[in-house]
């Protein structure tokens, strides 16, 4: 699993414009496969700034909607109501937490867990 995160700034007075298309693209991403949630904040320092958060089942499940025509054409209608581009970065998870004994492909719950660097 990833998680998508992209800022946008957004131009004084465009934020109701802003605001329609970013739920655009998430009724998008909602329809593409590997979709599995979605959220859209607002910075309460900076009203300018917006963060899209994303997760997907995997790298490519998110770039096939990051370059899909129908994305990009919304965001070519965004590109107006923006003072720079976004800033899109993409996170996998690390499940150090959550480390099992590669033999039994789960974690019990009474047992400690596994972290493979301090058990090399």
């Amino acid at each position: 699993m990833i998680r998508v995160l992209i800022e946008w700034h957004c131009l004084p007075d465009k934020e109701a414009e802003m605001d329609g298309l970013l739920v655009e693209l998430r009724t998008g991403a909602m329809r593409q496969r590997g979709y599995i949630f979605g959220e859209t904040m607002r910075s309460a320092d900076d009203p300018s700034l917006w963060l899209v958060i994303s997760t997907w089942l995997d790298l490519d499940m998110w770039r096939a909607w990051e370059t899909s025509p129908a994305r990009q054409a919304i965001v070519g209608r965004i590109v107006p109501l923006r003072l720079t581009p976004p800033k899109v970065s993409a996170f996998g998870f690390v499940w150090e937490t959550n480390w099992w004994p590669q033999d039994t492909g789960h974690y019990a719950m009474d047992e400690p867990p596994v972290h493979p660097a301090k058990d090399l």
